[in-house]
């Protein structure tokens, strides 16, 4: 797996955390620089640890599994990016209680937005990736797109959750067709 698509994975994973993110940054009038940097260090943490995770049970049972696993990939990954897409349109409003930095709030918003991470974990398993250079490319982007997050929520409101949910999972369909597509291809 190249460079350029575990930044685009990255990207897409980070979307949910994007929209909690802002979620997050419209909880306050004004955040504090502290407030901005809390949300990139746990979602930025758990979308790194995730992978790993998955990658590790992955390897575990991917040489049984190794005929097939390009449809395994896209399965998930399209399953993933649907799942990011119905959710974009959803109606229902996420709500944030009075303090939203606290410890046990945060850490459940981690794995909350991070479960997704677990499955392309698992993917990662069937490839030639640097699990380490992914899991700290996937971390850094999640770390920068989530302070976006909170900025962006804190100035332009819900206007752009949707379309950031409905977007990574777009791309994480599309990246699970290209997958599926190249091995077919090469078989």
């Amino acid at each position: 797996m190249r460079l350029f698509e575990i930044i685009l994975i990255a990207i897409g994973l980070s979307m949910d955390a994007f929209a909690v993110s802002v979620t997050l940054g419209l909880s306050v009038k004004k955040p504090k620089i502290k407030e901005v940097f809390i949300p990139g260090f746990y979602f930025g943490l758990f979308q790194a640890l995730m992978p790993l995770i998955g990658f590790f049970a992955g390897i575990s049972f991917a040489g049984k599994i190794q005929n097939y696993d390009h449809w395994i990939a896209f399965v998930l990954l399209s399953f993933i990016g649907g799942k990011m897409i119905v959710e974009s349109f959803s109606k229902k409003e996420k709500k944030v209680n009075k303090n939203p930095f606290l410890f046990t709030k945060m850490f459940l918003l981690a794995i909350a937005t991070s479960i997704d991470a677990l499955a392309v974990g698992v993917t990662f398993s069937f490839f030639e990736v640097n699990i380490f250079k992914a899991i700290i490319i996937i971390g850094l982007i999640t770390f920068c797109i989530s302070i976006g997050g909170v900025k962006a929520g804190n100035i332009f409101g819900t206007k752009f959750r949707s379309k950031a949910e409905c977007f990574g999972g777009a791309v994480l369909i599309l990246l699970g067709l290209k997958i599926l597509i190249e091995h077919l291809i090469n078989t």
